[in-house]
């Protein structure tokens, strides 16, 4: 593929996948305003505490295929074939077994209802099994257009669903069918848009070639939800659901804000690195222009989030709420650093380094681990703290294994990086302090908003950043 045609494909893909986050995260936003406003943190925190049960299944089904499957040079039918009726039988046997250890899981908590609800809330990676060869075949060919719409199509469907049941006052049971309903609907997108379909001829041997490459990816994400999602299973061990409820709805907004970003990103990173892993010249250049984007678009968001958290937050979801918002504050910090680990760990992952990719998530995971049993009695704050300052801390990590790889200095990644950190860094502080003086929730927050952007702009226009030129040409030439 040639050097112009891989840029506009690449700049395409993340076109199209900030166009997916977008939606997805303005009708989450949408969506999760009302459900807040109607429910408590309680309902909130109960299905919070089954997360991390929900997204490891899920990935056990998913074994790391879709990654393996993108990689691979040339993939036949009976590749997608394989992973489809491999991923079915692991989500209906992961189902069984938690179906019947949901007693367990309730009882660990202290908290009975939890049975019926894991019950239901688990169809989730029951169901999340039927797409995954599907999926796998839009994220290989590059078809961020049509996961845009499935993305708008699964966002409204299971909104509406979640907000009309709890104004029926269906309490945490809505924001669970929420989540049932987000995943059916996604599922049957990616079989919409996508052509393929599965035969009955149950080959597996496919599966060998590719399991030497997905087995690590399949360890590593199970410790990267162990990671993300460790503080709902500490909280719900030691405090009330309804302190989990707050940590979530922190999170989710953190969340909703990074992974805008990561999303654009992630779309295209691994197959369009993968394309020039044989030019380790040029796959740096790629690289190197993807870490600035990255840099350029995540710093002034999430930093501007957590400058906005407390007005946002009391304004959208009332002040019973408040507690979400400080901690929003810290971890929207470590927010903007987590596209740039998500781009440097899909670097690895392009250059066929599964088991780099994999051990470094393991030890970041066992790290959290150990961190969090140690702190929980020091208090929620304190244990968000030291959270992000491990991930942030992780990232010169992998720093070390990008190095490795394409000779890309810590000089030349810090180049690329701190202009835009120490820009946003400014611009948030400054705007903190002339909006200090505006007493209303709302002026204040409107001011905070306005004042920040326009002066991000206007520095990166006087300094004449090349990163913020090219994107305002694609975004001209889009129009």
């Amino acid at each position: 593929m040639g050097e112009q045609n891989l840029k506009e494909k690449a700049a395409k893909g993340i076109f199209w996948g900030g166009v997916s986050n977008g939606i997805s995260q303005v009708l989450g936003l949408a969506f999760g305003i009302f459900l807040a406003r109607l429910l408590t943190p309680a309902d909130y925190g109960m299905v919070g505490m089954l997360s991390i049960f929900t997204l490891i299944a899920g990935a056990l089904q998913e074994s790391g295929f879709v990654a393996a499957l993108a990689n691979k040079k040339v993939v036949r039918h009976e590749d997608y074939n394989a992973v489809f009726w491999f991923s079915l039988s692991m989500g209906a046997v992961l189902y069984a077994v938690l179906f019947f250890c949901a007693p367990l899981i309730a009882r660990y908590f202290g908290i009975p209802e939890l049975t019926p609800l894991a019950r239901y809330v688990f169809l989730c990676f029951l169901l999340s099994s039927l797409g995954t060869a599907h999926s796998a075949f839009l994220f290989r060919n590059l078809m961020v257009k049509q996961k845009a719409m499935i993305t708008a199509f699964t966002q409204l469907g299971a909104g509406v669903i979640g907000v009309t049941m709890a104004y029926c006052g269906m309490s945490y049971w809505s924001v669970a069918t929420q989540a049932v309903a987000n995943v059916l609907l996604a599922m049957l997108g990616n079989w919409y848009f996508s052509p393929w379909r599965p035969t009955f001829s149950f080959d597996f041997s496919p599966l060998r070639e590719m399991f030497r490459f997905s087995c690590k990816l399949l360890v590593t994400n199970v410790f990267n939800h162990l990671n993300n999602n460790l503080f709902s299973f500490v909280l719900g061990s030691y405090y009330s659901p309804s302190d989990v409820g707050h940590y979530n709805q922190a999170n989710k907004w953190n969340t909703m804000g990074h992974s805008f970003v990561s999303g654009m990103i992630q779309g295209v990173a691994q197959p369009v690195l993968a394309n020039v892993r044989d030019e380790k010249e040029r796959q740096r250049r790629v690289f190197r222009k993807m870490l600035r984007f990255t840099a350029f678009v995540s710093f002034p968001l999430m930093l501007g989030l957590s400058l906005v958290a407390q007005e946002l937050i009391v304004i959208t979801l009332t002040v019973k709420w408040l507690r979400s918002a400080v901690l929003l504050q810290t971890l929207c910090i470590g927010g903007a650093f987590a596209p740039i680990a998500v781009l440097y760990s899909n670097l690895l992952v392009s250059r066929g380094k599964s088991d780099v990719y994999m051990w470094n998530f393991v030890a970041l995971g066992v790290s959290q681990v150990v961190a969090m049993f140690s702190l929980y009695p020091y208090g929620i704050a304190t244990m968000v703290r030291v959270y992000v300052g491990i991930n942030i801390l992780w990232l010169f990590v992998w720093q070390y294994f990008v190095w490795r790889e394409i000779g890309l200095s810590l000089w030349d990644s810090l180049k690329d990086i701190l202009p835009f950190l120490c820009i946003a860094a400014g611009v948030m502080w400054l705007t903190r302090y002339v909006s200090d003086f505006v007493f209303s929730l709302y002026g204040r927050l409107a001011l905070k908003i306005l004042m920040a952007a326009a002066l991000y702009i206007l520095v990166m226009k006087c300094s004449g950043a090349v990163t913020y030129k090219e994107s305002v040409r694609y975004l001209l030439k889009r129009k």
